[in-house]
């Protein structure tokens, strides 16, 4: 199949739609990540201003590294799921520890880092060092399915990631190489971001801008299947021209996709992977939240809460809400739960931060 007049349209819409967020005017991996993460769960409004509160709080990877638990869980407050928090800064621990405070390239050793699953990883390669890959999120998935899959419903990620890799231009006949993850072919998958970056470098196309080999790529004639210097077939399309690479294609699918889900039906609700978040108010999950907020609170007073304080300021804000009480034994499986995830510890009855 000729994807090039795809990728002509869906490059002339990026241009035509592009965002200009904060993230896309770094290359910087740390605060790409950071925009990964938040962008998992939280609207681009809002991320805009809580990466820049995070920055200026934690303003390295070292920085947050470094940071208390209880502080970096103060600094999340709000944009949901706490274990993101947690992994954050266990990541960043991983990174300073293992590599120095520089980020790996590579699709392995990224995956392998705390709370960075497939998807992210491609974004920070994508986004920071300009690497081809298959860089799958709902975006993605929903100008796939408008163009290629229209009116096909539950469809499977496997029939994307072909697409997704094929219409990837490789940065300028990139050496494919097994250990470094440029040349990875396995479906790289999950649902982040609706972010990424603008590179507006004009110039020869490189296979590893900044960070990596370095050096100067060709750039292929058009309509072939280009090939890597030692021979391998290059599974990512021939750039168009010298702006046509990773960092572009995919910023300019991640709007195009936004746009899109304003414009007409959903078309991510057709991919097999889509699921509509449950409901946050009443749920387990709110009042793990809640919890974690109150041993905040305490904290910032130097104070613990024990279990009976726990349970009657639960019970306010349920009554409140119109919802039952809470069980004693809900809120002890609460937190031993946030306790055996790094979350809080317990001493003489008395819970903490950890």
């Amino acid at each position: 199949m000729n994807m090039d007049p795809f990728r002509t349209l869906v490059r002339t819409e990026g241009v035509r739609l592009y965002r200009d967020l904060p993230w896309r005017r770094t290359h910087d991996p740390y605060e790409i990540w950071l925009s990964e993460v938040m962008l998992q769960q939280t609207q681009v409004a809002r991320v805009e201003t809580r990466w820049a509160e995070w920055l200026d709080r934690f303003p390295s990877v070292f920085a947050l590294a470094e940071a208390g638990t209880a502080e970096v869980l103060a600094a999340w407050q709000g944009m949901g799921y706490n274990r993101r928090a947690l992994a954050l800064k266990a990541a960043a621990e991983e990174v300073v520890r293992t590599y120095d405070g520089v980020f790996p390239t590579g699709v392995k050793e990224l995956t392998a880092l705390p709370g960075i699953g497939p998807a992210t990883a491609q974004g920070i390669r994508s986004f920071a060092f300009d690497l081809p890959g298959v860089y799958l999120e709902t975006n993605v998935r929903t100008v796939l399915l408008h163009h290629l899959f229209p009116d096909v419903p539950s469809v499977p990620d496997k029939e994307l990631v072909p697409l997704v890799r094929a219409t990837c231009p490789d940065g300028g006949a990139c050496v494919l190489e097994s250990g470094s993850g440029a040349g990875d072919a396995h479906g790289l998958m999950g649902g982040s971001a609706d972010g990424g970056a603008r590179d507006g470098a004009s110039g020869p196309v490189r296979c590893d801008a900044r960070g990596g080999k370095g050096g100067v790529g060709r750039v292929p004639a058009r309509g072939g299947v280009s090939s890597g210097a030692r021979g391998e077939v290059n599974p990512f399309a021939t750039p168009q021209d010298a702006q046509d690479t990773p960092r572009a294609w995919y910023y300019a699918m991640l709007d195009y996709g936004a746009y899109l889900k304003k414009t007409v039906p959903n078309p991510s609700r057709r991919a097999k992977a889509y699921t509509r978040q449950s409901r946050f108010e009443g749920s387990r999950r709110q009042k793990r939240a809640e919890i974690v907020r109150q041993l905040l609170d305490a904290q910032m007073h130097g104070e613990g809460r024990d279990l009976a304080s726990l349970v009657t300021s639960l019970n306010a804000l349920e009554q409140a809400a119109g919802r039952s009480a809470v069980e004693l034994d809900l809120v002890s499986s609460i937190l031993e739960d946030l306790a055996r995830e790094g979350f809080c510890r317990e001493q003489g009855g008395v819970w903490r931060i950890a």
